[in-house]
């Protein structure tokens, strides 16, 4: 054990035993470094530590204090979506949200955008401004088809902090997640196969199932644990299912994080009915919990899981920058994402390995961590305030969005045509099902605007719900 370890192992059973109490001052850096006979940066990191777990929070020139903790609130019901294959819908309904013009007065909560004002930012982009005046003719030529070796380098070394063991030849590099993810199916499948997804779902998923001509059968989904493995078991039982397509880590649009043993068995599963896995991992680098959770991936003995990511999420959606690792398909993966856009631009990869190579990107994803925890705790209590009394709201472990489940006599795709006249924008629940379920539920971010216009927001909507039963 590290002496931060033991440090911080002190100060969580005290915090446990109840000797500091939420909004207690905890002991002064100095003051610890006095008992424990230790240094500085050991007592820093120890505070770094309890502060990523949500123990403490720090305030500028006043010290660390005991961490008020938001109760779970009364979670989403276990979705009961169809069992059967169906073709996917909604893709009008999708592009709709995708085209809606951006007001920068109105309180976009539809969007899942990470927040992109944060100074840790500032070095990737002093970075591309130094590619694009001193660099530029690196952009003009064909890159390597698999993408930049130094950011391979620098994405391989990032893998171990979620278990894996990659090599920088185990990667390829895709224009965003939302390709990787839509090569991955192609790579695996041909047209009229079916793919199990959870219920709800990420539209842009169900969408690259669309396009793929592939069938989706929704499995349930908890707001705690996620899939439902025992429904997946029958449903792979009773239909020819060729691939497993999840975001078990901070969900999109639920947030939860599948427990370790329950990713493990998952993979099992996979490897009994030998089909394959894509795992979408993009925001599992926001994730609230301390160590970063291990991927479906990390359990990997034989190829079969298609691990994809990209910084989208993590730090602007702009750069178009992913990957995939694609195990045992890496020849296809690499021949279809050919075929789909040839190679990525250059510049934008090497800045983001630069970015990582340097430390931002730890000390920016540890700062929005705090950012986004701090949002959700805020944006839950605003529902809970303001929303009917019966609202049941998921709980995320990471990321920065979260789903709302109104009770069924309210319609959240009015309440989104009704916002549009307002001052706020929703993405109402029946884009994340293949056929337009989940009515009467919403999905909406944290990570956009102030608290202040947050609520502002929420207050809105909460008067827009009241008008449906009023009318």
């Amino acid at each position: 054990m590290k002496l931060y370890d033991k440090v911080a192992n002190v100060l969580r059973e005290n915090i446990h035993a109840g000797l500091y109490v939420a909004g207690d001052k905890l002991p002064s850096i100095r003051q610890l470094v006095a008992a424990h006979k230790v240094s500085i940066s050991t007592v820093q990191q120890a505070y770094h530590q309890l502060e990523m777990e949500g123990l403490i929070d720090a305030r500028p020139k006043s010290g660390y204090f005991v961490a008020f903790t938001t109760p779970v609130p009364v979670l989403p019901v276990t979705s009961r979506p169809a069992q059967r294959p169906i073709e996917v819908s909604q893709w009008q309904d999708v592009l709709q949200v995708l085209l809606a013009k951006e007001d920068v007065s109105t309180v976009q909560l539809q969007h899942a955008m990470p927040n992109m004002g944060m100074p840790s930012l500032n070095p990737l982009l002093k970075k591309m401004s130094s590619l694009m005046r001193h660099q530029v003719a690196l952009s003009l030529p064909y890159g390597n088809i698999a993408g930049a070796q130094v950011l391979r380098e620098q994405i391989a070394k990032l893998a171990t902090n979620s278990g894996c063991v990659l090599h920088p030849d185990d990667l390829v590099i895709t224009s965003g997640c939302q390709e990787a993810l839509s090569v991955c199916l192609r790579s695996v499948t041909l047209p009229g196969d079916i793919v199990a997804v959870e219920s709800p779902s990420f539209y842009g998923s169900m969408q690259a199932i669309k396009t793929a001509n592939l069938k989706a059968i929704e499995i349930p989904t908890n707001a705690e644990n996620g899939l439902s493995l025992e429904a997946l078991e029958l449903a792979l039982e009773q239909w020819p299912i060729k691939a497993i397509l999840v975001t078990p880590t901070a969900n999109n649009p639920m947030g939860y994080s599948m427990p370790e043993p329950d990713k493990k068995r998952l993979y099992q599963l996979a490897q009994s009915y030998d089909i394959c896995i894509i795992e979408d991992d993009i925001y599992g680098d926001i994730s609230y919990q301390s160590p970063r959770p291990k991927t479906i991936k990390s359990f990997d003995e034989d190829g079969r899981v298609l691990l994809c990511s990209s910084f989208s999420k993590t730090v602007a959606p702009g750069m178009r920058v992913g990957w995939i690792a694609p195990g045992r398909y890496r020849d296809k993966v690499t021949h279809v994402k050919y075929v789909s856009s040839s190679m990525c631009p250059t510049l934008p990869q090497l800045a983001i390995a630069d970015f990582i190579q340097s430390g931002g990107y730890n000390r920016h994803t540890r700062k929005v961590r705090l950012l986004y925890k701090q949002g959700r705790d805020h944006l839950i209590k605003c529902i809970k305030q303001y929303f009917p009394k019966d609202t049941r709201i998921s709980f995320p472990q990471g990321g920065y969005i979260l789903w709302v489940e109104l009770n069924k006599q309210y319609d959240a795709v009015k309440l989104a045509s009704q916002c549009k006249e307002g001052n706020v924008s929703i993405a109402p629940g029946t884009l994340f099902s293949a056929t337009g379920k989940y009515r009467h539920c919403m999905r909406l971010n944290f990570s956009e605007k102030t608290e202040v216009e947050r609520e502002q927001g929420i207050r809105e909507l909460a008067c827009y719900i009241n008008k449906q039963v009023n009318d």
